[in-house]
């Protein structure tokens, strides 16, 4: 019978009865693999990412067991389909309402790049209000491309430090997209 691993350990110091490595690696590792999505659907990528919830793709297996309609209690917000220049201020409102630290996935081509909709009513791309982490291609991607893009995040997640969200460059990232980056404490 075979061993079956969860998820693979990070690096660190192993004996008998212990396992030592670094706070960044253990908490990686967690955040990595319990993302809560949060599904931002317009159009028809919107129905991909249905089927990649159900049981023949089953994102559930990594960690993403549980899809959030509510920005509070997500931490991964995956925008499919088209956005219009008047739902920008809205997707930005969800956006800013998630806690820290969040991750954005730009399903598709119309929330890549705007898609074939080359026009002065729709948004060219979700970098242009929001970072971004991960880009999906396709027209619609099939749920196999956006399993890969949750696993390319995951690998970011799990190798992000936990310091890096009070770098100047991730603070100089956020007031680019004009972002308030003071947390109240002065």
């Amino acid at each position: 019978m075979s061993k079956v691993t969860l998820a693979e350990a990070p690096p660190g110091v192993e004996g008998s009865g212990f396992f030592a490595t670094t706070l960044d690696k253990a908490v990686g590792l967690a955040r990595a693999n319990s993302l809560w999505p949060l599904p931002f659907a317009t159009s028809c990528c919107g129905i991909e990412f249905m089927a990649t919830m159900g049981s023949t793709y089953d994102l559930a297996r990594f960690g993403a067991e549980r899809p959030s309609f509510s920005p509070r209690q997500a931490d991964m917000l995956l925008v499919m389909g088209t956005i219009a220049k008047k739902m920008a201020p809205v997707l930005k409102q969800v956006y800013l309402q998630m806690a820290e630290p969040r991750w954005v996935i730009a399903v598709g081509a119309c929330a890549s790049s705007g898609g074939i909709f080359d026009t002065y009513s729709v948004l060219q791309g979700i970098d242009e209000i929001i970072p971004v982490d991960v880009y999906v291609p396709g027209c619609p991607p099939r749920p196999e491309a956006i399993l890969d893009g949750v696993l390319k995040l995951q690998d970011i997640v799990k190798n992000e430090s936990l310091n890096r969200r009070n770098t100047p460059e991730y603070k100089a990232l956020l007031e680019k997209y004009g972002i308030a980056t003071d947390n109240g404490n002065g």
